[in-house]
């Protein structure tokens, strides 16, 4: 009780007070602390602190839940980014076979067309060979029938100068008969 009386005995002093004794109607400062522990005393009995700690609370809560799927949201688009760039490392493995499946087939292909070439060469060449031959073979038979032609005239020269009628009417009989017998 005296520390008490020790109180109000500081708090009326002249340097608190505004005009004349605090404990008055009078003073300002004493109806305006009087109205604030009243205002005070009727938010307590509308329990507001209870209400406000309830929406604080809640608050919390709330920004408690959006951490925690902020935190499960952070997660899942770890495990998606992990997720792709598995993907990406083995689409670029696959791309990397593809191409080195392709050089391969590259390789393959451009020799198989080298075989290819030098064998359309080698039948050209052989080609080319059997036209000669076969030009040689005809140029051969070209000068023979040209040699017989020769010939065969120059006898018929030879043999119509020196052949009379009678000689010519004979061979004439001579080779009817001889058609005759072939034929019967």
């Amino acid at each position: 009780m005296k520390k008490l009386t020790v109180l109000f005995a500081l708090t009326a002093s002249p340097v608190f007070a505004a005009t004349g004794p605090f404990f008055s109607m009078r003073n300002t400062d004493f109806v305006v602390a009087i109205a604030f522990i009243l205002f005070l005393a009727l938010l307590t009995y509308f329990k507001v602190p209870g209400m406000i700690g309830g929406l604080l609370d809640k608050r919390a809560e709330g920004i408690k839940s959006d951490l925690e799927e902020a935190k499960a949201l952070r997660e899942e688009a770890q495990m998606l980014l992990a997720s792709y760039e598995r993907k990406q490392k083995e689409v670029q493995e696959q791309a990397d076979r593809i191409v080195k499946a392709a050089k391969a087939e590259s390789e393959i292909a451009a020799a198989q067309a080298k075989e290819d070439l030098q064998a359309s060469i080698a039948r050209r060449l052989a080609a080319a060979d059997e036209q000669i031959a076969s030009a040689q073979a005809a140029a051969v038979r070209e000068v023979r029938d040209t040699a017989v032609e020769v010939a065969v005239a120059a006898a018929q020269d030879v043999i119509a100068k020196k052949l009379t009628a009678a000689d010519g009417n004979a061979l004439i009989e001579g080779a009817i008969k001889d058609v005759a017998a072939k034929l019967h």
